[in-house]
């Protein structure tokens, strides 16, 4: 029998009886990360990895039961050997490893094989059934190094200071304003203004000993004179009322997808930096090597892609149907 089968209720381990990342209400819960395609309200009780409680706790109810694990820290579900491993996606995400009848399978989430100051590093598990994720896997997507589009970003934002325009740069909530925060920590140490719904996420990124630029909350008028400051927001805020009180801006985002020329074009900002949270093609390939997995089970992205170039390389590789998302990318 699959460790994990895939149903209706999204990636089910009928040996222990539990979901991981349910995509809809369930007994038992095991969660790779907090974003919202991953986590979601109404199970009875979520098992996570300890750095990611807090967020967890933010987007739940508040009576939702939390169990959180350290990393590596075993746990019996049903006869399942579970524990959760580092994943480098965000704050507190994991690889979920299971161990039954003699295999081992690892459901990893989203991740990245990059650096990065705002969670711990992605740990390789060893498997013989690895399921991965594929949101860039294309040959053109090929990650620079985060030091290096944190000083584009720098210099773009001093480059609209000396035309008196404000900087503001879009970021998903969850994961990647905190790393942009963390990584012009390394360059200066003035403040940024960030959007109410990055606001309270950075500061569960700083309780949990995360080190960033400092930030403010915007004033809710234009009086304010914003030239020459950078601000950080949800892609969502992009052509919404709140913009108005910035003035005259220029506008940038931040995402993997930005690799992509017409992608930038498309979406209308002015700038594009290529700074993803997700691995890119070289990184998927190097880990599914590092694994040793005799099987890849790949979800949400390039899925069909990637199985032919493995089948074509002689690995036993096939796609999985699930209600995954790249809105983090």
């Amino acid at each position: 029998m699959a460790l994990i089968t895939v149903n209706a209720g999204g990636l089910y381990c009928p040996a222990g009886d539990f979901y991981v990342d349910p995509w809809r209400p369930a007994a038992r819960a095991v969660i790779t990360h907090a974003h919202g395609d991953h986590l979601r309200a109404g199970s009875g009780e979520y098992l996570l990895a300890r750095p990611g409680a807090a967020l967890a706790r933010r987007r739940l109810a508040p009576d939702a039961r939390l169990r959180a694990l350290e990393y590596g820290e075993p746990i019996d579900l049903g006869g399942v050997r579970v524990s959760l491993h580092p994943a480098g996606h965000v704050l507190g995400s994991a690889q979920v490893r299971l161990e039954h009848g003699g295999e081992v399978w690892v459901v990893s989430g989203d991740y990245k094989r990059d650096p990065d100051p705002t969670c711990a590093p992605f740990e390789v598990v060893p498997c013989d059934v690895f399921i991965s994720e594929a949101t860039f896997a294309l040959p053109v997507y090929r990650w620079t190094a985060a030091p290096t589009i944190a000083a584009e970003i720098h210099a773009w934002w001093m480059a609209n200071r000396e035309r008196g325009l404000a900087s503001v740069l879009f970021a998903y909530a969850l994961g990647k304003a905190q790393r942009v925060l963390a990584e012009l920590a390394a360059l200066t140490s003035e403040p940024v203004y960030v959007h109410g719904a990055v606001a309270s996420l950075v500061e569960d990124y700083r309780e949990a000993g995360v080190t960033m630029l400092p930030t403010l909350a915007p004033e809710a008028t234009r009086r304010a004179d914003y030239r020459g400051a950078l601000v950080l927001a949800p892609p969502s805020a992009a052509g919404s009322p709140w913009m108005r009180r910035f003035g005259e801006a220029s506008t940038g985002f931040c995402s993997g997808w930005m690799r992509v020329r017409g992608d930038r074009r498309r979406r209308g900002y002015d700038r594009g930096f290529v700074l993803s949270d997700h691995a890119d093609w070289p990184s998927l390939l190097r880990t599914f090597r590092a694994a040793g997995a005799r099987r890849i089970l790949l979800t949400h992205g390039h899925t069909e892609t990637l199985c032919r170039y493995l089948r074509e390389q002689g690995v036993d590789a096939a796609a999985l149907a699930t209600d995954y998302g790249a809105e983090d990318a």
